[in-house]
Protein backbone atom coordinates (compact mmCIF):
# COMPACT_ATOMS: atom_id res chain seq x y z
CA UNK A 1 0.00 0.00 0.00
CA UNK A 2 1.43 3.40 -0.99
CA UNK A 3 2.21 6.07 1.61
CA UNK A 4 -0.49 8.52 0.50
CA UNK A 5 -3.12 5.78 0.90
CA UNK A 6 -1.77 4.81 4.32
CA UNK A 7 -2.08 8.46 5.38
CA UNK A 8 -5.86 8.06 5.49
CA UNK A 9 -5.64 5.48 8.27
CA UNK A 10 -5.09 8.20 10.89
CA UNK A 11 -7.29 10.86 9.30
CA UNK A 12 -10.53 9.99 11.14
CA UNK A 13 -10.05 10.89 14.82
CA UNK A 14 -13.52 11.98 15.92
CA UNK A 15 -16.52 9.72 16.48
CA UNK A 16 -18.90 12.52 15.49
CA UNK A 17 -20.98 11.70 12.40
CA UNK A 18 -21.42 14.97 10.53
CA UNK A 19 -24.30 14.08 8.24
CA UNK A 20 -24.28 13.88 4.45
CA UNK A 21 -24.13 16.08 1.41
CA UNK A 22 -26.80 16.27 -1.27
CA UNK A 23 -28.23 13.12 -2.82
CA UNK A 24 -30.05 15.15 -5.49
CA UNK A 25 -28.31 13.50 -8.45
CA UNK A 26 -30.07 10.23 -7.61
CA UNK A 27 -33.38 11.70 -8.75
CA UNK A 28 -36.12 9.16 -8.00
CA UNK A 29 -33.69 6.23 -7.83
CA UNK A 30 -34.05 4.40 -4.50
CA UNK A 31 -33.49 0.66 -5.08
CA UNK A 32 -30.60 -1.65 -5.94
CA UNK A 33 -27.35 -3.02 -4.58
CA UNK A 34 -25.06 -0.06 -4.00
CA UNK A 35 -21.33 0.15 -3.27
CA UNK A 36 -20.20 3.24 -1.38
CA UNK A 37 -16.58 3.27 -2.57
CA UNK A 38 -14.51 5.20 -0.04
CA UNK A 39 -17.37 5.45 2.44
CA UNK A 40 -15.43 7.28 5.16
CA UNK A 41 -17.52 7.77 8.31
CA UNK A 42 -20.71 6.68 6.54
CA UNK A 43 -22.06 10.15 5.81
CA UNK A 44 -23.45 8.85 2.50
CA UNK A 45 -23.85 5.14 3.29
CA UNK A 46 -26.33 5.81 6.08
CA UNK A 47 -28.76 8.09 4.18
CA UNK A 48 -28.43 5.89 1.08
CA UNK A 49 -29.51 2.84 3.09
CA UNK A 50 -32.33 4.85 4.68
CA UNK A 51 -33.46 5.84 1.18
CA UNK A 52 -33.93 2.17 0.23
CA UNK A 53 -30.63 0.95 -1.27
CA UNK A 54 -28.88 -2.24 -0.16
CA UNK A 55 -25.55 -0.63 0.77
CA UNK A 56 -22.05 -2.04 1.21
CA UNK A 57 -19.40 0.48 2.25
CA UNK A 58 -15.63 0.11 1.79
CA UNK A 59 -12.81 2.29 3.05
CA UNK A 60 -9.08 2.04 3.73
CA UNK A 61 -9.30 3.68 7.18
CA UNK A 62 -10.15 1.49 10.21
CA UNK A 63 -11.13 4.63 12.14
CA UNK A 64 -13.58 5.65 9.43
CA UNK A 65 -15.10 2.17 9.31
CA UNK A 66 -15.53 2.15 13.09
CA UNK A 67 -17.38 5.47 12.93
CA UNK A 68 -19.54 4.27 10.03
CA UNK A 69 -20.44 1.05 11.83
CA UNK A 70 -21.40 2.89 15.02
CA UNK A 71 -23.54 5.32 13.03
CA UNK A 72 -25.28 2.45 11.26
CA UNK A 73 -25.90 0.40 14.42
CA UNK A 74 -27.32 3.31 16.42
CA UNK A 75 -29.84 3.88 13.62
CA UNK A 76 -30.67 0.15 13.52
CA UNK A 77 -29.49 -0.17 9.93
CA UNK A 78 -27.94 -3.31 8.46
CA UNK A 79 -25.02 -1.93 6.46
CA UNK A 80 -21.94 -4.06 5.83
CA UNK A 81 -18.65 -2.14 6.04
CA UNK A 82 -15.38 -3.65 4.79
CA UNK A 83 -11.73 -2.60 4.77
CA UNK A 84 -10.68 -2.40 1.11
CA UNK A 85 -8.74 -0.33 -1.41
CA UNK A 86 -10.99 0.89 -4.25
CA UNK A 87 -8.23 0.03 -6.74
CA UNK A 88 -8.54 -3.66 -5.80
CA UNK A 89 -12.05 -4.51 -4.63
CA UNK A 90 -12.97 -7.95 -3.22
CA UNK A 91 -16.18 -8.52 -5.18
CA UNK A 92 -17.04 -10.58 -8.28
CA UNK A 93 -17.88 -8.94 -11.60
CA UNK A 94 -21.36 -7.43 -12.04
CA UNK A 95 -21.94 -7.32 -8.27
CA UNK A 96 -23.58 -3.90 -8.08
CA UNK A 97 -26.34 -1.86 -9.68
CA UNK A 98 -24.90 1.43 -8.43
CA UNK A 99 -21.50 2.68 -7.29
CA UNK A 100 -21.30 5.87 -5.24
CA UNK A 101 -17.83 7.43 -5.04
CA UNK A 102 -17.88 10.94 -3.60
CA UNK A 103 -14.72 12.85 -2.73
CA UNK A 104 -12.40 9.89 -3.26
CA UNK A 105 -10.86 9.82 -6.78
CA UNK A 106 -9.19 13.19 -6.15
CA UNK A 107 -6.99 11.56 -3.51
CA UNK A 108 -5.42 9.07 -5.93
CA UNK A 109 -2.55 9.30 -8.38
CA UNK A 110 -3.19 8.96 -12.13
CA UNK A 111 -2.50 5.21 -12.40
CA UNK A 112 -4.64 4.57 -9.31
CA UNK A 113 -7.55 6.55 -10.73
CA UNK A 114 -7.44 4.35 -13.84
CA UNK A 115 -7.39 1.21 -11.68
CA UNK A 116 -10.35 2.42 -9.63
CA UNK A 117 -12.47 3.24 -12.68
CA UNK A 118 -11.60 -0.14 -14.22
CA UNK A 119 -12.77 -1.80 -11.01
CA UNK A 120 -16.02 0.15 -11.19
CA UNK A 121 -16.54 -0.99 -14.79
CA UNK A 122 -15.96 -4.59 -13.71
CA UNK A 123 -18.31 -4.43 -10.74
CA UNK A 124 -21.25 -2.67 -12.38
CA UNK A 125 -23.85 -4.77 -14.10
CA UNK A 126 -25.28 -3.84 -17.49
CA UNK A 127 -26.84 -0.37 -17.33
CA UNK A 128 -25.27 0.08 -13.89
CA UNK A 129 -24.75 3.67 -12.75
CA UNK A 130 -21.66 5.32 -11.30
CA UNK A 131 -22.07 8.51 -9.25
CA UNK A 132 -18.90 10.57 -8.73
CA UNK A 133 -17.99 13.89 -7.15
CA UNK A 134 -14.50 15.42 -7.40
CA UNK A 135 -12.65 18.74 -7.09
CA UNK A 136 -12.50 20.94 -10.19
CA UNK A 137 -9.27 22.65 -11.25
CA UNK A 138 -10.61 26.15 -10.53
CA UNK A 139 -11.03 25.33 -6.85
CA UNK A 140 -9.49 27.62 -4.25
CA UNK A 141 -7.50 24.69 -2.79
CA UNK A 142 -5.60 24.10 -6.06
CA UNK A 143 -1.83 24.22 -5.57
CA UNK A 144 0.98 22.98 -3.35
CA UNK A 145 3.72 20.43 -3.88
CA UNK A 146 2.96 19.17 -7.40
CA UNK A 147 3.72 15.47 -7.92
CA UNK A 148 1.76 14.98 -11.18
CA UNK A 149 -0.15 17.40 -13.44
CA UNK A 150 -2.85 19.11 -11.32
CA UNK A 151 -1.96 16.74 -8.45
CA UNK A 152 -0.49 17.93 -5.16
CA UNK A 153 0.71 16.30 -1.94
CA UNK A 154 -0.12 17.95 1.38
CA UNK A 155 2.06 17.88 4.50
CA UNK A 156 -0.09 15.10 5.95
CA UNK A 157 0.85 12.93 2.94
CA UNK A 158 -2.61 13.01 1.34
CA UNK A 159 -2.92 13.56 -2.42
CA UNK A 160 -5.25 16.18 -3.96
CA UNK A 161 -5.99 16.05 -7.68
CA UNK A 162 -8.11 18.65 -9.51
CA UNK A 163 -10.13 17.56 -12.56
CA UNK A 164 -11.55 19.13 -15.70
CA UNK A 165 -14.41 17.85 -17.85
CA UNK A 166 -12.21 16.64 -20.72
CA UNK A 167 -10.12 14.55 -18.32
CA UNK A 168 -13.22 13.01 -16.77
CA UNK A 169 -14.72 12.15 -20.17
CA UNK A 170 -11.47 10.39 -21.09
CA UNK A 171 -11.25 8.55 -17.78
CA UNK A 172 -14.85 7.37 -18.12
CA UNK A 173 -14.48 6.07 -21.66
CA UNK A 174 -17.19 3.48 -22.28
CA UNK A 175 -19.69 5.18 -19.96
CA UNK A 176 -22.49 7.50 -21.01
CA UNK A 177 -21.82 10.58 -18.86
CA UNK A 178 -23.69 13.58 -17.53
CA UNK A 179 -21.32 16.08 -15.95
CA UNK A 180 -22.50 18.91 -13.68
CA UNK A 181 -20.18 21.66 -12.44
CA UNK A 182 -20.76 23.73 -9.32
CA UNK A 183 -18.83 26.96 -8.73
CA UNK A 184 -19.59 28.86 -5.53
CA UNK A 185 -17.89 31.92 -4.12
CA UNK A 186 -16.77 31.87 -0.49
CA UNK A 187 -15.58 34.85 1.55
CA UNK A 188 -12.77 34.56 4.06
CA UNK A 189 -11.27 37.61 5.76
CA UNK A 190 -12.84 39.89 3.17
CA UNK A 191 -11.42 37.98 0.19
CA UNK A 192 -13.44 36.00 -2.35
CA UNK A 193 -12.49 32.38 -3.11
CA UNK A 194 -14.04 29.82 -5.44
CA UNK A 195 -15.19 26.31 -4.57
CA UNK A 196 -15.27 24.24 -7.76
CA UNK A 197 -16.90 20.80 -7.59
CA UNK A 198 -17.75 18.43 -10.45
CA UNK A 199 -20.46 15.77 -10.19
CA UNK A 200 -20.87 12.95 -12.70
CA UNK A 201 -23.61 10.44 -13.44
CA UNK A 202 -22.06 7.74 -15.65
CA UNK A 203 -24.03 4.77 -16.99
CA UNK A 204 -22.41 1.58 -18.20
CA UNK A 205 -23.71 0.33 -21.54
Amino acid sequence: MTEHIKAWKSEYKSSLWKGHYSLDLLGSLCKGRLLDAGCGSGKHSIPLQMRGFDVIGVDISPGALEMATKGSVCRELDIKFLAADICHLPFPANSFDIIWCYGVLQHLLSAERELAINEFRRLLGRNGILFLEVFGEEDMRFGGNEVEPNTFKRKNGIIYHYFNKDELNGLLNGFSCRIVESKKEKRFDGRVYLRHMISIVAQRS
